[in-house]
């Protein structure tokens, strides 16, 4: 493990004696911030060494936070130790909404002082870091749509309007905070109304993935702490309201070597390099749904003739299909995954994405026919663990165990659904058989 010093930001805030409380954050599976608060004084102590220790059973638990014992770090037997949250100072941001305080995010490692398998953020950097063995590196951005309701779960009673800027006016001020002082805390360039009410998308700036991921992982947590302050409860839950649009996590993605766009048009078309990452996500997008659909409801938001693609295909700048290839300027040119929700962990459908994207180039892939079928995507949480744990090639790239352990808590998730009477059932047939 390497201790990192801070960066001018965060040591300048610890010396003027600006800083009074600071947040050292990481995630869990789901992409929630987990985290402790410590004050500012005792923070060099806390950072130094191994960092904030934690619980590491907590990297093993479902969406109700239960540590699930088939899980890697999840065993009993283990003792549920340590693990330890080392503090990325290049990640300090002040929060907008508590002046005196600031953030960190964390790299976690173990005992050993090895990163933890089981940690998200450890989980992308691997994939970059085989990329950049491959010559690669990384820019990527995400667009998150969540809605916003009253505190009791129930719509706002607003109209469906996708781009309304009257719309927009009347969910100020919260909306307004967006663009004014969420913007200290991760790079927003722009927030619109979609198509549900109260339904709103956030767009990122194109950062290198690492911090677009770390970025987006932090605009769910600012969102939410935001709207509560407001009155109102945000949620990125796929598909929040029977009859509405589900909300998506759109991953825009491009790769570069020695500082130039590989994926930079040839003869006005899709680079050699830009035609194999895209084989390489249609080939494996049945595999990895899950890290991009990790819950019950994920599977509720991919509807045939939605915007939400229920299939492995691919095309140019169409909204229809799972994977654009947009060719543009030689900067711009990228690829959008449409596939994942706005409840995916931002660090693991980007690292799962990339494992894909990988796996293309390695393995020489081109587009597939024009007059190819494409693979139909999971219908169910059940049906993406098990493609999940049929792509050997994809776990290979994320790792074994990782694919294991996100399938064992899709099992749980899909056990715990399947066993309960919902509502649904006994108002169809309770009176009725």
């Amino acid at each position: 493990m390497t201790q990192q010093q801070p960066d001018d930001s965060l040591a300048a805030a610890l010396a003027d004696g600006s800083l009074r409380e600071i947040e050292v954050a990481w995630s869990d599976p789901y992409g929630r911030v987990q985290g402790k608060r410590i004050p500012a004084a005792r923070y060099p102590e806390a950072a130094a060494g191994r960092g904030v220790a934690f619980c590491d059973g907590s990297l093993a638990w479902n969406a109700l936070g239960e540590v699930q014992t088939a899980a890697g770090l999840g065993a009993p037997e283990r003792g549920y130790p340590d693990a330890y949250a080392a503090p990325d100072p290049a990640t300090y941001r002040p929060l907008p909404w508590r002046p005196g305080a600031g953030q960190v995010l964390s790299d976690v490692y173990g005992h050993d002082g090895a990163p933890s398998p089981a940690s998200p953020r450890a989980v992308l950097r691997r994939v970059l870091d085989h990329l950049a063995g491959l010559g690669h590196s990384v820019r990527a951005a995400l667009e998150l749509e969540f809605y916003l309701l009253r505190p009791d779960g129930s719509p706002l009673p607003q109209g469906l309007h996708a781009y309304s800027l009257e719309l927009a006016n009347e969910l100020d001020p919260l909306l307004g905070r967006f663009t004014d002082e969420l913007t200290a805390f991760v790079p927003v360039e722009s927030v619109l109304t979609e198509y549900g009410p109260g339904q709103v998308e956030l767009n990122l700036a194109h950062q290198d993935a690492l911090t677009a991921a770390d970025d987006a992982f932090r605009l769910r947590y600012a969102v939410r702490e935001l709207a509560r302050r407001e009155g109102l409860l945000a949620t990125f839950m796929a598909k929040p309201l029977n009859g509405q649009s589900g909300s998506s996590a759109h991953i825009h993605l491009s790769l570069w070597q020695n500082g130039e766009p590989a994926f930079a048009p040839e003869a006005g078309a899709a680079s050699k390099t830009a035609r194999a990452a895209v084989a390489g996500l249609v080939r494996h997008l049945p595999g990895l749904t899950l890290f991009g659909a990790p819950t019950v409801n994920s599977y509720k938001r991919f509807e045939p003739g939605g915007f939400a693609p229920h299939r492995a295909d691919w095309g140019g700048d169409d909204r229809t299909v799972a994977v654009r290839s947009l060719v543009d300027t030689p900067r711009s040119s990228r690829i959008e995954l449409r596939t994942p929700g706005a409840d995916a962990n931002p660090y693991l459908a980007l690292a799962a994405a990339l494992a894909a994207v990988a796996a293309g180039l390695a393995d020489g892939l081109d587009l597939p026919p024009a007059d190819q079928a494409p693979l139909p995507l999971p219908a169910t949480l059940a049906e993406a663990a098990a493609a999940a744990r049929a792509d050997r090639r994809l776990a290979a790239l994320l790792g074994e165990d990782v694919v294991h352990d996100h399938a064992v808590l899709a099992d749980s998730e899909w056990h715990d659904y399947t066993t309960q009477v919902t509502a649904w059932e006994t108002d169809r047939y309770l009176r009725n058989l």
